[in-house]
């Protein structure tokens, strides 16, 4: 028989409210297309997670599009499609 969760009522599995956390941080423009996005660590702190649920939500972003990992320089904002396309015109 599957482990219950700790909490029944949580509407969302804590990866999923980091994503949702940094989507929004970056749709609003507090990380601009380009800027790195928080540490791992920086994340554990701010959300009270652990560091492969850090890990998750930014692969799911990478997945999605919107940032993109450098390995051993961190994950930074996505170009926005078309930002890109028209520099060096």
């Amino acid at each position: 028989m599957p482990e219950s969760p700790s909490d029944p009522n949580a509407p969302r599995a804590p990866y999923m409210r980091v994503r949702d956390a940094l989507a929004a941080d970056i749709a609003s423009g507090a990380y601009a297309p380009g800027s790195p996005l928080p540490s791992e660590a920086e994340l554990c702190e701010r959300f009270g997670v652990a560091r492969e649920t850090a890990r998750r939500a930014v692969r799911v972003l990478r997945e999605r599009g919107l940032v993109r990992t450098e390995w051993g320089r961190g994950s930074f904002v996505a170009e926005r499609a078309g930002e890109d396309e028209h520099q060096g015109d």
